[in-house]
């Protein structure tokens, strides 16, 4: 997603790109952005130039949704889940002794998570300076 986001408002960045700077396998790149796409975090364009971009602005997209889509609910522990589904897994939920810690740290991580967006980690594009070669001054002395 970092990649994604240097990327842009250029057009589309291919996966074998992406795998190459970030060297990691493409196959599991191919793996990811199914899950980002079907979160609407990605789109994807087919053809020679084709590739995956991101479906909003860096700055619109918290880390919370990159990690969800990747990785489904925030939760340390299974019973700190926000999904009330996974709190049916264990029946010791509703007199658990560590739960309500288990629920902070879920608090806490979603939190940082919440204020961090992609733009965050996204380092800013700097401007490559054009190369100025330098040429004598008309009419200056030189040495012979």
């Amino acid at each position: 997603m970092v990649q994604l986001g240097r990327h842009y408002g250029t057009g589309p960045a291919s996966l074998a790109e992406i795998a190459a700077e970030e060297d990691l396998p493409r196959a599991y790149l191919e793996q990811l952005v199914v899950n980002l796409r079907e979160a609407g975090l990605v789109t994807s364009t087919r053809g020679a130039h084709g590739g995956y971009e991101l479906a909003r602005r860096p700055e619109n997209v918290t880390m919370t949704e990159v990690l969800r889509a990747l990785e489904g609910p925030i939760a340390p522990m299974l019973c700190a889940s926000e999904d009330p589904e996974h709190a049916t897994v264990c029946d010791r939920t509703t007199r658990c002794t560590v739960n309500l810690l288990w629920v902070r740290v879920r608090d806490a991580v979603s939190g940082a998570l919440d204020s961090m967006t992609l733009a965050d980690l996204v380092p800013p594009r700097i401007a490559t300076p054009p190369v100025v070669q330098s040429q004598p001054l008309q009419g200056a002395l030189t040495r012979s």
